[in-house]
């Protein structure tokens, strides 16, 4: 696993590669993912192979993508004797989950969110989850955006992505993990997340695409008010004022109020919509 900063460091100036030495967080890290001796599991970013050799013994398969062609030849060679260990070179953004994931199966998945693309990773494995081919990861990413992930409505680190986050799955915040557990030390903190998917908008009665967008909407502007987001979607005055739902407070923020809120306003615009 090779938690990567947003700055750059000396190993590895293009990735921003900082290498997990922390043996009791390496095993720490895999220990969260439970029992996995029946289950298929997916590495991103493998790195040296911290994290790579533990699952190695303890997954029926495990299928590692990375991104540096002389990391993933390493690890190709390490692991040429066993045959439930794939070594896969590719950007994980660009591999088609499920070609990796036996059919009619579900997987897990392990490993680090670069800095830079953190949103985008989770958002492919929403996806995955949502389709029903994920069903557990534990992921380390900087401790600002885990922080984002987990956070509760009414806190001020509480967002679109806390929202997006929690639509699709239970975010349960394990721990958190010095520089010095990494080699060289970036200039954060790393925080482990488990995320078991279980998406809610079968719950709350909302279809997945156009709820998603509602949330960009009522999230766009951090400081204004839900009303004022709304308007500026293109909203009128008359669809809000007959469809606010009592449980929300005139000014409300969006990151104030909690999913099945903004759920039920959510289907009450949209059936004003569908009688206007």
């Amino acid at each position: 696993m090779t938690p990567q900063s947003p700055h750059k460091s000396l190993s590895k100036p293009k990735l921003g590669q900082n290498f997990l030495v922390d043996d009791s967080a390496r095993h720490a890290i895999v220990d969260a993912l439970g029992d996995i001796s029946q289950r298929t599991v997916l590495e991103i970013g493998p790195g040296h192979g911290a994290i790579t050799d533990i699952l190695a013994g303890r997954a029926k398969r495990l299928i590692a993508f990375e991104l540096d062609r002389a990391l993933a030849a390493e690890l190709t060679f390490r692991f040429r004797d066993q045959p439930h260990v794939q070594i896969v070179e590719i950007d994980f953004l660009k591999a088609d989950l499920n070609v990796w994931i036996p059919a009619e199966e579900t997987a897990d998945v392990i490993g680090n969110l670069p800095y830079y693309i953190t949103s985008d990773i989770l958002l492919k494995l929403f996806a995955s989850g949502a389709e029903g081919r994920i069903a557990r990861a534990v992921l380390m990413m900087q401790r600002e955006v885990a922080e984002r992930v987990s956070a509760s409505p009414g806190v001020r680190d509480y967002g679109l992505l806390s929202a997006t986050a929690q639509m699709n799955a239970q975010v349960a915040n394990l721990f958190t993990l010095p520089p010095t557990a990494f080699s060289p030390p970036p200039e954060v903190y790393s925080t482990v997340l488990r995320l078991e998917f279980v998406p809610r908008f079968a719950e709350l009665d909302v279809d997945p695409a156009g709820f998603e967008a509602f949330l960009r909407q009522c999230f766009s502007q951090k400081r204004k008010t839900l009303r004022n987001n709304l308007r500026s979607a293109g909203h009128s005055p008359e669809a809000l004022a007959g469809t606010w739902p009592p449980c929300i407070p005139e000014q409300a923020r969006a990151e104030s109020l909690d999913l099945a809120a903004l759920a039920e306003f959510y289907r009450a615009l949209r059936t004003w919509q569908a009688e206007a």
